[in-house]
């Protein structure tokens, strides 16, 4: 089980036919500057994709990545992929900050866009992307792994759409991480490039909350960030939390977090509890602490009795093969566009909430555990 959330690319043992033939879907990596690349362009690969370019601004990434994907081609600049008209997509996980940037200079080259969540840090970046997106027609999507890249989650979503436990009316979520702060780049620890924690890996909270409610929209009830106990990072928020409404009715609590102790054998212990009214579920996402440290444990309440199932390895990951098929098709299978920006929105709205609440209204902790402003203005 890996410790390193950083470079999550899971692999699954589901056999699962590419969705295109070989050299019909060609793609391009044009930023590395998160280890979520590998998992992205693995779902890719893996459902028929061809990585033809590779370019970033650190030689060291691509010499890194280019040894996985010997096959692709080194660029000498963002314009020689942009210029290439056999390129499907363009895949990148810039630093947070200049996703959206990189995203509408990528459809305005008429190239569809996959990029790591969180995919904007500023409602100004998405309100031109969605222009953009308009405009063009193009795609900009967003690789929210924690659903989409974990098999529990998607046997989960499939349990909801069979009626398994009714019409969910209720999400609980956590997402924490271990920080490896020697391992993070400088850009993680300014809030102006990583966003906030809500913005950040809150992002996966809320997009799960949207899937699993059948939720379109939300309001953000409560929100709250707070730094208690890394005061050398005095910009890092190492813990928040969400309450939510969506339109649905279905009402949401999410917190994400980065203590996860160095006891736990893997990188964190991420759960998805869902009510419905016919039963319920719980995702132990990636281990069964002190149990099993298999990944995808799904527990399963309801009418007819009380179920375990590990699925790693049984239901695979068909978010990759859709995506490709709707860029081919130009249609709305993997995720809507829609659906892509409002959760995007969410996070950002979450995020500002949070960042406009008087310090006093944390309600515990003392003034010296809590290093970071909440109040930000940019």
């Amino acid at each position: 089980m890996s410790k390193d959330g950083m470079f999550y690319a899971p692999t699954t043992a589901y056999q699962s036919e590419p969705v295109c033939g070989p050299g019909e879907f060609q793609i391009a990596v044009a930023a590395m500057d998160h280890g979520h690349i590998y998992g992205m362009c693995a779902g890719l690969v893996e459902a028929g994709a061809t990585v033809k370019w590779i370019y970033d601004r650190n030689p060291r990434k691509i010499a890194s990545f280019h040894k996985q994907y010997p096959e692709a081609r080194i660029a000498s600049s963002l314009e020689e992929i942009l210029q290439d008209d056999a390129i499907r997509l363009v895949a990148a996980a810039a630093i947070t900050s200049e996703r959206g940037p990189l995203g509408v200079r990528v459809m305005q080259a008429g190239k569809d866009y996959f990029t790591d969540k969180a995919p904007f840090t500023t409602m100004e970046q998405l309100i031109e992307a969605r222009i953009e997106a308009a405009r063009t027609g193009r795609k900009y999507t967003v690789y929210y792994s924690e659903r989409l890249h974990v098999e529990s989650a998607v046997y989960a979503q499939q349990l909801i759409h069979q009626g398994a436990i009714g019409k969910v009316v209720q999400l609980m979520g956590t997402g924490p991480h271990q920080l490896v702060a020697d391992k993070r780049p400088d850009w993680f620890f300014r809030r102006e490039q990583y966003g906030g924690i809500l913005c950040d890996i809150g992002s996966h909270q809320i997009e799960q909350f949207l899937t699993f409610t059948s939720s379109t929209d939300a309001i953000i009830n409560h929100s709250r960030v707070a730094n208690f106990n890394h005061p050398q990072y005095a910009e890092l928020e190492d813990f928040g939390e969400i309450s939510l409404t969506g339109d649905s009715g279905a009402s949401g609590y999410v917190r994400v977090d980065w203590f996860t102790p160095d006891g736990l054998g893997t990188w964190g212990d991420g759960r998805t509890l869902l009510l419905g009214t016919d039963g319920y579920i719980e995702l132990r996402k990636y281990i069964d602490i002190a149990r099993d440290p298999a990944r995808d444990h799904v527990y399963l309440v309801n009418h007819e009795g009380e179920y375990h199932f590990n699925v790693t390895g049984k239901v695979g990951f068909p978010f990759f093969g859709q995506l490709i098929r709707d860029v081919l098709d130009r249609t709305e299978t993997a995720m809507t566009q829609e659906h892509a920006f409002k959760a995007a929105e969410l996070c950002l709205l979450a995020q500002q909430k949070a960042w406009d609440q008087p310090d006093g209204l944390l309600g515990f902790g003392t003034p010296q555990a809590i290093t970071g402003r909440l109040h930000y203005n940019r």
